[in-house]
């Protein structure tokens, strides 16, 4: 069997290399050929997507696209085997400039700050060493960390007041109530700061919550929120975390917390493209879920006829952009008689938001 023409293998990423300075910020990425780029806006208009078809990321480049070499507002993603994707949030930056450059080949990627009048861009000449920093740049490092930092997002809020009950009880009230009360909890531990997209009855985007946790630097994300359903007598609590939604009610769940119909909640192509979810952002959102849902499980199975629809996936926006690993846990249905009376009890409020805690512990004990 003859080999694949060079011409058609796929472009390598060598390396990702930054630069910050007062004038803005600059990705790098070194290959070993001339790439072909495009250049789109997500479905989402708050986001650009520098795409490169047949290519791939090195061993080096992957680990450095993970491991805070690459600064916000990037998002570097091997999104299919051979494609790879930048992304950044269009309120990150006021001007953005992209080019190729050869010998050695590279894609350059200048981003300027939010400044009233557009910086000069940062200059690059085709004689640049490949691993060369401009003149007058630091290199961008990652920090280490002696805290984990927790978003917590109570759903809804302000106009929006999320499911009513059949006693008028308002979702934004109930979740307000858990967030605040796990917020309590976390702050007693001094390896963890705890910051709320809302800590009054205010109303937020869904795109100012993704944005607050990710300019915050957030480790996780836990969004809070309660569930309904044209049936009274369901209840019982899920867990989500991002993906297709694998059943009818998982997607009517995602459309209603979305605010969006359900025609325009799935996720295509694009949205795959526009999410750039890493494979270890899937993987930890996931065990967050898990053990998120079995701390609610296992804590309140004794005191409370819990029933337990299972950890699932569904195109949340919050989850969807958001970097960090997410989940949002809908935690008793304000539709269901009985469970609308629990979520009015102080008693239950506490011992959800001490579920959750454990769970979150539970979490980061198994990746320390």
């Amino acid at each position: 069997m003859k080999g694949k023409p060079a011409s058609l293998a796929p472009i390598n990423v060598i390396n990702l290399r930054a630069t910050s300075s007062s004038r803005g910020t600059r990705l790098v990425l070194d290959l070993d050929r001339q790439p072909e780029v495009t250049e789109q806006q997500a479905e989402n208009p708050r986001r650009v997507i520098i795409a490169l078809p047949n290519t791939s990321l090195s061993q080096t480049a992957r680990a450095k696209a993970t491991d805070g070499t690459v600064p916000p507002p990037f998002v570097v993603t091997q999104i299919t085997p051979h494609a790879v994707a930048v992304s950044l949030l269009t309120t990150s930056f006021q001007t953005l400039n992209q080019f190729t450059l050869s010998d050695p080949p590279r894609l350059v990627i200048d981003v300027m700050p939010s400044l009233g009048q557009s910086p000069s861009p940062i200059e690059e000449t085709q004689t640049t060493p490949p691993r060369a920093d401009p003149v007058g740049t630091q290199p961008t490092q990652a920090r280490a960390k002696s805290y984990t930092t927790i978003v917590i997002d109570p759903g809804h809020g302000g106009k929006d007041p999320g499911a009513l009950g059949l006693r008028r009880t308002a979702e934004k009230d109930i979740t307000l109530k858990v967030a605040l009360r796990l917020k309590e909890l976390l702050r007693k531990r001094p390896d963890v700061r705890v910051l709320m997209t809302r800590d009054r009855d205010v109303y937020l985007e869904l795109e100012e919550r993704a944005q607050f946790a990710n300019s915050h630097g957030a480790d996780l994300f836990v969004s809070i929120h309660v569930n309904s359903h044209p049936s009274r007598v369901v209840k019982g609590l899920e867990v989500y975390h991002f993906g297709e939604a694998k059943d009818q009610r998982a997607l009517e769940v995602a459309a209603r917390e979305n605010g969006t119909p359900i025609s325009s909640t799935g996720v295509g192509w694009e949205y795959l493209v526009a999410d750039l979810l890493t494979t270890k952002k899937i993987e930890a959102s996931l065990e967050l879920a898990w053990n998120a849902k079995e701390a609610i499980v296992t804590q309140m199975n004794g005191r409370y006829d819990v029933t337990d629809h299972g950890v699932k996936t569904a195109p949340f926006y919050v989850l969807r952009f958001t970097s960090m690993p997410s989940i949002l846990a809908e935690v008793a249905f304000i539709s269901n008689p009985d469970e609308e009376a629990l979520l009015r009890n102080p008693t239950f409020v506490n011992d959800v938001a001490q579920s959750l805690y454990q769970g979150i512990l539970s979490f980061l004990g198994n990746n320390k």
